[in-house]
């Protein structure tokens, strides 16, 4: 038997306003139902989400379906850039995410480093997989902090995997115990609703 992880990274939010309590655009509400429908004949036994709200929004479907609520996971939240609690601009963004990715432990301004971020999401999903061993769960996620947690198991998803990524998307990962079997994308960003 083996014990799935369905990675959902958070479907468009608005670019401005608070990290932890941006929802979801239009687009972004409907992207979400589109996840519901990729998710639902894959028998999801349990849904877990970062505590921000972009993240809860875009999977909270799916527990709909299933009878559930959301469990909520604070350290899945997406990696601290800076001090700030407000979205980076997105050169900066660029900027800091290219030198973390070469420098492991760089962080600015009482943020995290990848290392930092990485460690502590990953504590989690090893939990995660011990107490739900051989069933399927939807992780509710952000792009840095997703890239982070399914590079610790294979080094290829790295900063260009991340640029890669579409809002939303969604990867299938197979374990048997802690060991990863496989990867597979089940997004297709061509569903992707048009704004």
């Amino acid at each position: 038997m083996s014990t799935f992880i369905y990675m959902v990274r958070h479907g468009e939010s608005p670019k401005e306003g608070n990290e932890r309590t941006r929802g979801l655009t239009k687009k972004g509400t409907l992207d979400a139902g589109r996840v519901a429908d990729i998710l639902k004949d894959e028998k999801i036994d349990v849904v877990v989400s970062s505590p921000y709200i972009r993240s809860i929004l875009t999977v909270e479907k799916i527990t709909q379906q299933i009878g559930q609520e959301v469990l909520v996971y604070e350290d899945l939240k997406e990696r601290k850039f800076s001090s700030e609690n407000k979205r980076l601009d997105d050169q900066i963004l660029e900027q800091i995410l290219e030198k973390s990715f070469f420098e492991f432990n760089f962080s600015i301004d009482d943020g995290e480093s990848n290392a930092e971020c990485q460690t502590r999401a990953i504590k989690i999903l090893k939990e995660l997989l011990d107490t739900f061993k051989n069933k399927k769960v939807v992780i509710g996620t952000h792009g840095a902090v997703m890239t982070l947690m399914m590079g610790y198991f294979d080094s290829s998803y790295d900063l260009n995997f991340l640029y890669s990524t579409s809002k939303p998307d969604i990867y299938r990962m197979e374990f048997n115990e802690h060991e990863l079997l496989n990867i597979q994308r089940l997004w297709d960003v061509s569903i992707s609703v048009k704004q």
